[in-house]
């Protein structure tokens, strides 16, 4: 299997899903080159103690299979390399992978199955998915990524809510169930001494509830010395992650004047767990890790609790709080009924390997894409962009356009 993802949450997600398949497969991990390809240390974040971290792309030392920026340089150890589509491309033509696990986001999971690794012979199996919360299943998802032969969630209600996605649009292939593979269980106690806040770049959008936010966690830690409260970032200042985050939280705490004991911190989220004596969150896969590894957790619902806010499926886990309730330290563990609904069902309903290996044996109707057509092939060209054009190039074109824009707008 050849894994290609683009982010860091999705490299992450590559790197230990790698880990279900049986012994004695072959696998090969790979970052695309984007503008939201992770750095060297977010690269070595998503990979430590997955499969992932020894199956690094093979360098063809040719020029076109060349670093991108730098990015590549000096990463050693086994980790995956940054790679051009084209190079990609070619690794896929030398190594004739029986599958390609696309861990993309939407849109480059379909220019990479449409095109850039379309016409492949034979033609591998294409697998995709999404790296964590995705209730509710939205049609988009599907759409991007209905090229796919199978398409792998993480909890049962999530493989109803996209199979009844499927029946009415049609497109794609199968839906494969896989427990979350970065839940450890027997990883941690919940025993720490550090409260651990896991932020999300999404939501809330809000400079103002942002702050609130940190305001809370400072609150905490001034009434409990003994306890070290931590924000754990999924992105440095300057480093890119799957999504866009306007307002990041380390410099708001600076902006702020750094109003209280507040300690950031990126890495490892296991690491982190791995002494924490709580956790809190606004909507982050994470708090499943907390979960899995007995550390009482609290999810605000200071802001609503909707699909907007992305914490719907937590209604009922018995984890919804305030940030009053943060500021005293009050976390909860997690309905058992709950769990056993919502990504902790038992590994014997993993149906996911199962359908691959039917896949990869036998004859087989490649998935229809639903974006094949001239109505979206100018969305797909934008696509193609991220994946071709050097991340610099592309942002300095996309800063001429924004003072083209700027320009045109004053003369009129």
């Amino acid at each position: 299997m050849l894994a290609v993802a683009d982010s860091d949450s999705y490299l992450k997600w590559a790197a230990c899903l790698l880990g279900d398949l049986p012994e004695g497969c072959v696998t090969e991990l790979v970052v695309v080159r984007t503008p939201i390809a992770p750095s060297p240390e977010q690269i070595a974040a998503a990979v430590r103690g997955t499969r992932g971290e020894g199956r690094s792309g093979r360098r063809g030392g040719g020029p076109d299979e060349g670093q991108d920026e730098g990015q590549d340089e000096g990463q050693g150890g086994g980790r995956p390399p940054v790679l051009s589509a084209r190079s990609v491309r070619r690794l896929a033509e030398r190594t004739r992978p029986d599958v390609i696990l696309v861990a993309c986001t939407g849109p480059v999971v379909d220019v990479l199955v449409a095109e850039v690794l379309g016409g492949l012979r034979p033609r591998p199996v294409f697998v995709s998915g999404l790296p964590g919360i995705s209730v509710p299943a939205t049609e988009k998802a599907w759409l991007f990524r209905s090229g796919c032969d199978l398409f792998v969630v993480h909890s049962e209600r999530e493989v109803a809510e996209f199979a009844a996605i499927a029946g009415r649009l049609g497109g794609g292939g199968a839906v494969g169930l896989a427990r979350l593979p970065f839940l450890r269980p027997e990883a941690g106690t919940g025993s720490g001494n550090r409260v651990v806040f896991a932020t999300q770049a999404k939501v809330p959008r809000e400079r103002e509830r942002r702050e609130r936010i940190l305001l809370s966690l400072a609150e905490l830690a001034e009434h409990r010395p003994d306890l070290d409260v931590v924000v754990k970032l999924r992105a440095l200042e300057g480093e890119r992650q799957t999504h866009n985050e306007r307002h990041h939280y380390q410099r708001l705490w600076r902006e702020m004047g750094e109003p209280g004991r507040l300690t950031f911190a990126a890495g490892s989220m296991q690491e982190q767990l791995e002494r924490a004596a709580g956790f809190v969150t606004v909507s982050s896969t994470a708090a499943l890790e907390a979960i899995a590894m007995g550390v009482p957790s609290l999810v605000l619902r200071d802001f609503g609790v909707s699909a907007e806010m992305i914490n719907l499926v937590f209604e009922g886990s018995d984890l919804l709080g305030t940030m009053e309730e943060l500021a005293k330290g009050d976390f909860r563990a997690a309905s058992p009924a709950w769990c056993a609904a919502n990504y902790f069902h038992p590994a014997e309903r993993d149906s996911w390997t199962g359908l691959l290996a039917g896949l990869v044996a036998g004859p087989r109707t490649p998935a229809r894409s639903l974006l094949d057509g001239p109505g979206h092939a100018a969305a797909r060209r934008r696509a193609r962009l991220r994946v071709e054009v050097p991340p610099k190039m592309l942002r300095a074109g996309y800063r001429a356009k924004r003072r083209m824009r700027r320009y045109l707008k004053a003369l009129t």
